[in-house]
This record gives structure tokens, sequence and C-alpha cells, in this order.
């Protein structure tokens, strides 16, 4: 099939997202109109689109690069863990089940039916769609009701590139031994290989690539270079930030200290923070590092109940209060703001009934069963803010001033919007307000655009594709889809790993209604060049 690719990875956290969203956006330059797709997200970082459906944030950061709207079926199906080894299972943007991984495995061939529709509904609207698989195509455990990598790629015929991630060592192995671990047919659609994160000398190289190749009979497609500061959400477990890492302004006279959740969620919303000159954002878990801050950040979390026995455990709900005494700032978003509430009752997420919260702000939680999705707007500081809320707890306000549809009491904020501080003025206007409480010197220093800022970083992604792929090969399987007489590279998945079958033993067929004939790109872009 024409249009579409896969683009696989060795590892999680190889750079699967990032090059979706590269090749997106060198796509989106040539003037070709690109979605991006992941059929299965497990991701606590998410977002709510302009119809109301929750996608994970890496497919909104690529339909950013891709300069379109994002979609509830760029990502059907985004799993959200919690406590207890359950995830939330969210489908076509609507939570269906909360499930753990056997039950999940039941689910699947209902999801799969999904996945596909969706999949073709992008292809039956979009000149191209680059699909990003999840974890390893190699997990062979997993392989015989896969439905995001080569179980998509098989039913979809993508051809499919498996990326790397050189930095952590061992790429050549991994490479080899992913295709190696692979049975015929899921062999034959891998096209070839990129290699990400390169930050030595390419003439040492060579030799590696070049052997690779020979022993697989497929091309490395490119090498990508390291590059510092990309700042880009991110949904792996593996891409959080630990505790003591530190964004932004590494010297800033403006200290936020945001608590490192277990089950943190939506910690995108710091990423504006860090852009601002002279703020200096640090993921802590210790209770001096909260006495040292001058802004303490409750994020939100999958897990609110379990999160909050957590932070008693570790002895930060003493260092909180004391700070709210004193009137130095801490804000609470989303969960965060739940925990701050006097009261919390959850028959539905964790199912622990009545709970005391930390007290801080004059508010009751009570989860409700359904899910509350919304992009809502309003005012704060003078400033327009616009935001996007993900939550089952409804707070009731009984005292303090309204806050973004939360409250303040004191110094103590707290809000359910996430995205608020991605609205320069407001972001400004409370950083100001902030400094001022601890008597800080920081203040703003220019006027700085976070939406230009993202705008930036992903043109830098566009730019590593067009200068370090062969974007001639690209487009070849684009229009073409997977090369001819690939050779099969042994051993192979062991007998059976594909395993028969989704939903009641045959495999998933071809998808083929409403999908565009092969050479529609070149037909529909016929200028279409290796270089923007």
């Amino acid at each position: 099939m024409s249009g579409a690719l896969l683009v696989a990875g060795t590892t999680s956290d190889a750079g699967k997202s990032v090059l979706t969203a590269g090749i997106c956006r060198w796509l989106a330059r040539q003037g070709v109109r690109v979605a991006p797709f992941k059929a299965q997200n497990m991701s606590l970082n998410s977002w709510v689109t302009a119809d109301g459906a929750e996608i994970g944030r890496a497919q909104v950061m690529q339909a950013a690069a891709a300069g379109v709207e994002p979609e509830g079926a760029m990502n059907p199906v985004l799993l959200k863990p919690g406590a207890g080894h359950r995830s939330q299972v969210v489908l076509r943007g609507r939570p269906v089940a909360e499930a753990g991984a056997l039950d999940y495995r039941a689910l699947k061939g209902r999801l799969f039916t999904e996945v596909l529709a969706s999949l073709a509904d992008l292809r039956s609207r979009f000149d191209v769609v680059i699909c990003e698989g999840a974890g390893s195509p190699a997990e062979i455990n997993l392989r015989a009701d896969d439905i995001a990598n080569m179980g998509l790629a098989r039913a979809a015929r993508l051809p499919t590139l498996v990326v790397g991630d050189i930095d952590r060592g061992g790429v050549f192995a991994a490479m080899f031994g992913t295709l190696a671990l692979l049975e015929p047919a899921d062999q034959a659609l891998v096209a070839g290989f990129v290699v990400n994160k390169f930050r030595g000398e390419r003439a040492l190289l060579e030799p590696g690539l070049g052997m690779l190749s020979g022993l697989t009979g497929r091309p490395v497609l490119g090498v990508l270079p390291w590059r510092d500061g990309l700042g880009l959400d991110v949904e792996d477990s593996l891409g959080l930030p630990g505790p003591g890492e530190t964004r932004g302004d590494l010297d800033g006279t403006l200290r936020v200290a945001a608590v490192r959740l277990p089950f943190l969620s939506n910690f995108t919303d710091l990423d504006a923070l860090a852009a601002e000159p002279g703020v200096a954002v640090r993921y802590v878990d210790r209770p001096e590092d909260l006495d040292a801050a001058d802004l303490v950040v409750l994020p939100g979390t999958r897990s609110t109940v379990a999160d909050l026995a957590w932070l008693r455990g570790r002895r930060l709900d003493g260092p909180l209060a004391r700070r709210a005494a004193t009137g130095r700032p801490v804000l609470g978003v989303c969960g965060g703001y739940q925990m701050l509430a006097e009261t919390i009752v959850d028959e539905v997420e964790s199912g622990a009934g009545r709970v005391d919260g930390l007290g801080l702000l004059p508010v009751t939680i009570r989860f409700a069963a359904a899910k509350t999705l919304g992009r809502p707007d309003g005012v704060a500081y003078g400033q327009p803010v616009r935001g996007y809320e993900i939550h089952h707890g409804v707070a009731s306000v009984h005292g303090g001033e309204p806050f973004l549809d939360g409250c303040r009491a004191g110094a103590v904020w707290g809000t359910t919007w996430h995205g608020a501080f991605e609205n320069d003025g407001f972001r400004r206007a409370f950083l100001a307000d902030v400094a001022a409480r601890v008597g800080s010197p920081w203040q703003p220093r220019g006027e700085v655009s976070f939406a230009a800022v993202r705008e930036r970083r992903l043109d830098v992604l566009g730019d590593l594709v067009a200068e370090h792929l062969d974007t001639d090969a690209l487009l070849r399987l684009l229009a073409d889809g997977p090369p001819a007489g690939l050779p099969f590279i042994p051993p192979g998945a062991p007998t059976g790993a594909a395993g028969p079958a989704l939903a009641g033993g045959a495999p998933a067929p071809p998808v083929t209604a409403g999908l565009p004939e092969a050479g529609h790109l070149r037909s529909s872009v016929p200028d279409l060049g290796s270089r923007p």
C-alpha cells in the first residue's frame, strides 16, 4: 500500500516518537498532507482533542509537526497505568475498561478492529500516515495478539523502519536481533534501519553500517545526530524526569520543585515553566527539596489516593503544610489539586472511599464514574487562559478565591486545568506573583512565546530528517510499499509466535477498503524532492 509506513524501535525510548514527528514535519514542508498514528499507546501524558477525545501527548506533538489538528483516530487505544498493576483502557478517546495485563489481552480482538478502522479512516483523508510502533516488535511473547507493531504492519502491509538508540550501546546487535526474531512474513516488511542519538565520528561508524546492511540485506537509511534541549512531549516511562533532574535554566533565580509522584501524569504542564528564562524546574522526592524551593508544584497523577499515601510516606506533607502556613507558594494541578483538598471520596479510581486530603484548600473531592474531558477557557491575573481537563474527581469549593475553575487560599492554588502555563501572559504574571511572595529577584525577560519555542523544536526534527535521512528512499517506501525480495534472516520467531489470532482464530485481514492505490503519493505530489 502507498502512503503509510511504520516506525518501530529496537526498544522503548529508542526514538520512535521523535522520528515519526520529524518525518511528519519534513513531509508537511513538501506540501504533503500527513497524519501521525499510534495504534496503542501506554502513557500518562495525554491531551483532549477539539472533539473531546483523550489521546497521547506524543501524537499531539506529531500532529503539530504535521501542521494538522489532533484527533481521536490518531491514537485509538490509550492505556493509562494506575495502581494495582491495572490500566484504564481508553478507546477512541473514551474510557471503556480497567484491565490488568491478562484482562487486556482478552480485549484485543475488539480493539484491533477499531485500530484498523481508525487507520483506514486516516488513510482515506490524508496523503500519508506515519505510524509509530510501541516498545519493540521483537517482543515474541506478545506477538500472537500484537496490535501496535508487526501485527499492524502485517494487516495494513506497512513498510517498516527500525530505529535504534546508539547512545545506550549495542545498537547493531539490537537491530540485527530485532529482525532475526521476526517470522518471515514480518521480516518481509522491515525495509531498513535508522540509527538515533549518534554523537561520535561518522567515519568510525561507517564500517558497522555496511556490515549490518550486508548481514541483513537492508540499508541503514540514516544516522540522526544527538541534539540537546529538544524538550518535546514524551510518553514512555523511560522519558519521565527522575528525582533530582532539573530542566530549564539550571542557574535560574526562580526555583520550582515538582514533586516526582510515582504515577506522575501530564508533567508536560511544567515544560512551559522550564522554557521561561531564569526558571529552573527540578523534580524532587525529599522534604528538604520542598523547603528550598520558591514554588512547589503537585502535578497530575493517574492514582490520586495511592500517590497521596506515597507523599505522606515520604514525609512530604509536613513541608507542604509549613509552606502554606508561612505564605510560601504551592500549586496543585488536577490530581495534585485533589490532594490539597480537605476530603477525598473515591469509590471509582482506588475504591478507598473517604480519605483525608492535605487540607490546604477548602475543597471536597468526590470521584465520579464518568470522566470529565474538556477544553475550558477563562481569565486569571487579567490574562486569557485556555487549557484542557482530564479527571474523574469533581471538586466542591467552599471557600477561598476562584482560580481557573479551582481556588486559591493564601499562597496555595489548585486547578483541574492542564496546559495553563502554555498561555504566555498568564505564565509570566503567575511567576511574577510567586517571585514577589518569596522575595525573589526574578522578573520576566522578554516576551517568550512557548508556541514558538515548540515550533522551533519541531523544525529541528524536520531538519534532522532532511539532512540525515535518505529521503528519496523514504518516498519510495511511501509510494511503493515494502520492497520485494528482502532476505529472511534466521532463526526467525519461534513457531506460532505470530499466533492464529486476535479474534476467534483467524489473523486479521489486510486493510484495503478506502486506501489510496500504489503511486498515489507521487501522483498527488509530483514535485517532491529529497531535500526541502
